[in-house]
């Protein structure tokens, strides 16, 4: 018997690691901007904003590289 990949749980893995490379791109660059408007009265939600975005990026990442996992291994 042999294996293959589910091709619809690749694709969606690969889904998941586009939108975090997206994210690794934007979060820091948003990050950057806050810190380079420190006296302007958005710098904290903006701050926010772009932490939460880098974090959304190491999330999306797990969750593509496991979803890329089991679409080999399951």
């Amino acid at each position: 018997m042999t294996k293959r990949t589910n091709k619809e749980v690749l694709s969606k893995g690969l889904k998941l690691m586009f939108g975090s490379l997206l994210c690794m791109f934007a979060g820091p660059i948003i990050i950057n901007s806050a810190f380079k408007n420190q006296e302007h009265p958005l710098y904290i939600p903006v701050l926010i904003v772009g932490l939460l975005i880098a974090a959304a990026a190491i999330f999306l990442a797990f969750k593509g590289l496991k979803k890329i996992m089991d679409s080999m291994f399951n």
